[in-house]
C-alpha cells in the first residue's frame, strides 16, 4: 500500500512527534512543527498520534493511491480534491486504488499535514520517522516518490473543528535563565511591542520584526554557550528576536529573553509571514496549569469529531443510494 508522489511543493518531509533524549548528544528533537496537527489527524482517522504524517510547508502536491485507504488532512487550510471533487479540510476521507488527491497552496497558516490509515511507513532512525534536514536525517519528498503506508484500518467520514491558530495572535512565555540580563524597561517594552512574522523562517527557528530599537541584553558578548530547546526565544546582535522551532542547535550562546510554553509552539510555528504575534509573561505555576489543560484537550480530541456530512453533489453515484427505505405515510 502506497501513495505515488506525481508532484510536490518544495519543503514537504516525513515527521511524527520526533526523537526524544538525544539532546545531549547534540541532536534536537524534530518532528512536527504544529504537534497539535498530528493528534487532530489521529482523531479523525481513530488511530496512534505517533504515526508518522506529510509535513507540507505551504505547499501541497498531487498524490495517487495505491490501494484503498484513508487520509485525513489538518494543519494549516490548503485547498484540497480528490479527483477533481473538492474535499473539506479538517476532516478525514477516503481514497479508493487510482484515484488522485491534489492539495494546493495554504490559504492561512503555513503547514498542513497529510495523514493517511495506518500512518506513513518509512524507515525509522533513532525511533522516529520524522526527517531533521539541518542533522541530515532524512530528505524533502520529491516528485516521483512513494510513500509507503502501513496496513491500517482508519475510520473516515469524520471532521473537527479546530483552534484557530493560523493568524498570529497571544504567545505565553516564561523567563529563562538569561531573562535576569534584560532590564525592566527592556522586558516592558518587548511585551508591549508587536512583531511580525519576518521572511526568514524554516524548521529550525523564525524571526521576528518591530518598529523601533532592537533588544539587548547586559553583557550579552560575554554569554557562553548554553543548551537550547524549542520555544526559546533569541536576541541577535541586532536585538531581532528568534523563535527557535523543532529543528533549531542544541546549544547557543546569543541571550534568550524567553520561552514560548510548548501547547503555544503551534500558533507560532503557524503564524504566516507577516502575521502579528504578541507576547505575554505567565508564572511557571500558570504554565504548568495551561500545560496540563492542553494535554487534557488532546486526549479529548476523540471525543470532539463530528460525522462529516457530504453534499450531494458531490457524490457521483447519488441515483444508485436507497434514499427513501423506512419512510412511512404522514397519514397514517
Amino acid at each position: 500500500m502506497s501513495l505515488i508522489v506525481h508532484r510536490i511543493g518544495p519543503a514537504c518531509t516525513i515527521q511524527d512527534q520526533g526523537r526524544v533524549g538525544y539532546l545531549d548528544q547534540g541532536l534536537s528533537r524534530s518532528g512536527a512543527a504544529d504537534q497539535l496537527a498530528l493528534h487532530e489527524g489521529a482523531a479523525l482517522l481513530r488511530q496512534n498520534p505517533g504515526l508518522a504524517a506529510l509535513e507540507m510547508a505551504g505547499m501541497g502536491g498531487e498524490f495517487e493511491a495505491t490501494q484503498s485507504l484513508g487520509i485525513a488532512l489538518t494543519g494549516a487550510p490548503m485547498q484540497a480534491s480528490i479527483d477533481g471533487a473538492p474535499v473539506v479540510w479538517n476532516a478525514s476521507h477516503q481514497m479508493e486504488a487510482g484515484q488522485r488527491l491534489v492539495i494546493g497552496a495554504a490559504t492561512r497558516g503555513t503547514y498542513g499535514y497529510l495523514h493517511v490509515s495506518g500512518g506513513i511507513a518509512s524507515e525509522a532512525f533513532l525511533g522516529s520517522r520524522s526527517a531533521h534536514l539541518t542533522a541530515k536525517i532524512g530528505s524533502t519528498i520529491q516528485t516521483g516518490d512513494t510513500l509507503p503506508v502501513a496496513d491500517g484500518s482508519g475510520v473516515t467520514g469524520l471532521k473537527l473543528n479546530p483552534d484557530d491558530r493560523f493568524s498570529g495572535g497571544v504567545l505565553r512565555v516564561i523567563a529563562s535563565f538569561q531573562t535576569p540580563l534584560f532590564d525592566q524597561e527592556t522586558l516592558d517594552r518587548f511585551v508591549q511591542s508587536e512583531f511580525r512574522r519576518g521572511s526568514r523562517a524554516n524548521r529550525m527557528g523564525m524571526q521576528l520584526d518591530s518598529e523601533g530599537e532592537g533588544f539587548a541584553a547586559q553583557g550579552q558578548l560575554n554569554i557562553l554557550s548554553e543548551v537550547i530547546t524549542p520555544g526559546d526565544i533569541q536576541m541577535t546582535g541586532t536585538g531581532s528576536p528568534f523563535i527557535l522551532l523543532p529543528e533549531c542547535q542544541t546549544t547557543g550562546g546569543y541571550p534568550r529573553i524567553a520561552t514560548v510554553l510548548p501547547c503555544d509552539l503551534p500558533r507560532a510555528a503557524q503564524t504566516p509571514a507577516g502575521g502579528q504575534l504578541k507576547f505575554e509573561f505567565v508564572s511557571l505555576d500558570e504554565a504548568t496549569a495551561l500545560q496540563t489543560a492542553h494535554e487534557a484537550e488532546l486526549a479529548r480530541l476523540p471525543m470532539r469529531v463530528e460525522p462529516l456530512v457530504r453534499d450531494p453533489h458531490d457524490i457521483p453515484d447519488l441515483l444508485s443510494y436507497q434514499l427513501i427505505g423506512g419512510m412511512i405515510s404522514a397519514t397514517d
